[in-house]
């Protein structure tokens, strides 16, 4: 029983952390590059540090992995830059909602990895995203909406392909370790286009970068991979689709950003069908490992 809920809190934590970095898309008055730049090269000096501090070795295991990494690192850094994009071309609530169709496109690409067809369930939900897609665009509650669900889905795109390649290939290291060298990766690859608009960024500017690299960005990670080992994963699949909703009500307590009812239903769709799909898949992994 503790251990469950010492599960759950740090997995809520997690979501509530992770639900907080969009905030920073408006906080902070930087292009979405720059703010993807500087938040992954504190976020992976956090994590070695984390990694150093339990004992752990910065190297990997073999010279193709640090190829693979790298390609892990551009798409991670391609998704965080045009996930940040959307919600400041739109809003918090229509970034983050058009983001988290990933589990459904994520079902979709791993059929098509595996050369099976995808079930009717699949394009049933795929279809249920498309609805609830159309019916957030049309509204204006702030910024390009169009133009930000556009973003926020290329930006899932790259999230289930950058996902399904880590399963593949680097599932087998520490999770931080491999989050380190990612955030390293996507800092670097960013660094000759974008660094500009820190030159002009105050105290409480770097201050906001500081928390969102150590705090919002390496932290959640860690939380995650501890509540992993304490729930079931069903249980941390459905939870985890909670981070829009932390996202869309602390955009409205804090920054006033009240989302329409379009939106909401709109969101609903998008959410119903990912956490759909996450249970499913939690399900059949488990069924796997029982008959392993």
């Amino acid at each position: 029983m503790h251990s469950t809920r010492s599960g759950l809190i740090s997995l809520h934590a997690g979501c509530l952390l992770l639900g907080g970095t969009a905030l920073f898309s408006k906080l902070l008055e930087m292009p979405a590059l720059d703010i993807t730049l500087w938040r992954s090269l504190i976020a992976a000096f956090a994590l070695a540090l984390f990694v150093l501090a339990r004992g752990g070795s910065l190297l990997l295991g073999r010279r193709f992995d640090y190829a693979i990494i790298l390609m892990l690192g551009v798409l991670l850094a391609v998704h965080w830059v045009t996930y940040f994009h959307a919600m400041q071309v739109s809003t918090i609530a229509i970034g983050v909602i058009a983001f988290f169709s990933h589990p459904v496109i994520s079902v979709l690409l791993e059929a098509m990895a595996e050369r099976r067809k995808p079930s009717p369930r699949d394009f049933g939900c795929a279809a249920w995203v498309v609805a609830g897609v159309a019916i957030m665009v049309p509204t204006a509650d702030g910024g390009d909406i169009a133009s930000g669900v556009g973003w926020g889905l290329f930006s899932a795109l790259l999230f289930s392909l950058r996902n399904i390649a880590y399963k593949r290939y680097c599932s087998h290291y520490n999770s931080s370790l491999a989050m380190m060298y990612q955030c390293l990766v996507v800092g670097l690859v960013l660094l000759p286009f974008g660094g500009s608009a820190i030159a002009s960024l105050g105290v409480e500017g770097w201050s906001l970068l500081l928390v969102l690299g150590a705090i919002f960005t390496a932290t959640p990670h860690t939380l995650f991979s501890v509540s992993l080992r304490l729930l079931p994963v069903g249980t941390a699949s459905l939870i985890m689709c909670t981070v829009p909703l932390y996202a869309v009500l602390l955009a409205a307590l804090l920054l006033g950003e009240v989302p329409g009812l379009q939106t909401l239903v709109g969101g609903a769709m998008v959410l119903a069908a990912a956490s759909y799909e996450s249970l499913r898949t939690s399900r059949r992994l488990m069924a796997q490992l029982r008959h392993k």
